[in-house]
């Protein structure tokens, strides 16, 4: 699907139908199509696939072919079946326009359009387009990291509580924690994306642009590093929450172990008593009295008993 955006005066709005696409200055190729890769190869532009844009070798992710610069980042973002999706998101930009291809659905493409002109670095032209989606890329990572906080937050009271937690929903938990690690993790690397992708922007940025655009693009950058700073600062929580939830683990099989071991160790005496009247001696006291069954019960009773009681007094139990 291939969207294109013309800069008005103070707005970004979509080109007419109809309309070439020579009078863009924003292209976005979603899943694009082999009609719309020829289309724009008249325009100049070499159309990645998805094999190109996931080879992890820096020079088939940022380099320059003739003029127009290539930026390959990662992003979080759904895939068709609204599945949650982290992948490889190019920006082309020449000298007239920007041409961003990607295979997946970042939210921040779909709410741009309506924020460009209230951006900091607002619509004044193509670069200024880039640099304002960027300031909408690192906002969505930034709501997705306090998403992350507030559910560190929510797992932490919850395991802090004084209700106690069963070893299945400290399992749970565990795994409820671990996928909020996993989610950090995606979210930092999409930030050293970006901030890999502005150093390489700024490295072939000319001399002649305008100090406004590289003000913004030091502020884009300092963006980054600060939510790399916080994303760093979460995944120290997470690893916290998890030690606690493996220690509470732990100590409940541990509790489990013990009231276990005390019980097998309150019928040792027992056992003993029964033993020793289960042998085949003739002479052995109380064998041959009336009663000697109660006496022989009575004193399995009183061992169990004077065990448990001394268990009691030693809190063992």
């Amino acid at each position: 699907m291939l969207k294109a955006f013309r800069i008005a005066p103070d707005a970004l709005t979509p080109l007419p139908q109809g309309a070439p696409l020579t009078e863009a200055h924003w292209i976005d190729l979603h899943d694009p199509t082999p009609e719309e890769t020829a289309a724009l190869r008249e325009l100049g532009f070499d159309v990645p696939t998805l094999a190109d844009m996931e080879e992890i070798e820096i020079s088939n992710r940022l380099y320059k072919t003739g003029e127009i610069e290539v930026l390959t980042v990662a992003l979080p973002g759904l895939d068709k079946g609204n599945a949650r999706r982290f992948a490889p998101v190019a920006f082309l930009l020449s000298p007239q326009r920007m041409l961003t291809v990607r295979y997946h659905a970042p939210r921040s493409f779909d709410t741009f359009p309506s924020h460009a002109a209230t951006s900091s670095a607002g619509c004044s032209s193509h670069l200024h387009l880039f640099l304002g989606l960027i300031e909408e890329i690192v906002a969505r990572i930034a709501d997705l990291l306090e998403g992350e906080g507030r559910a560190l937050d929510a797992a932490s009271r919850r395991l802090f509580n004084d209700d106690g937690e069963t070893e299945d929903l400290l399992e749970e938990m565990l795994r409820t924690v671990g996928q909020r690690g996993e989610e950090l993790a995606n979210h930092r690397h999409a930030l050293l994306t970006l901030e890999r992708a502005l150093t390489t922007f700024q490295l072939n940025l000319s001399s002649k642009a305008p100090g406004a655009l590289k003000a913004l693009l030091k502020a884009r950058t300092r963006d980054i590093q600060s939510l790399v700073v916080h994303a760093d600062f979460l995944t120290g929580r997470v690893a916290h929450v998890t030690d606690v939830i493996l220690g509470m683990i732990n100590l409940e099989q541990s509790d489990a172990n013990r009231i276990l071991s005390v019980v097998a160790v309150l019928f040792l005496p027992p056992t003993l008593v029964a033993s020793i009247y289960g042998m085949n001696f003739q002479v052995l006291p109380g064998v041959n009295h009336p009663q000697g069954w109660l006496i022989a019960t009575g004193l399995m009773a009183a061992s169990a008993i004077g065990t448990y009681l001394y268990f009691k007094w030693k809190r063992w139990l």
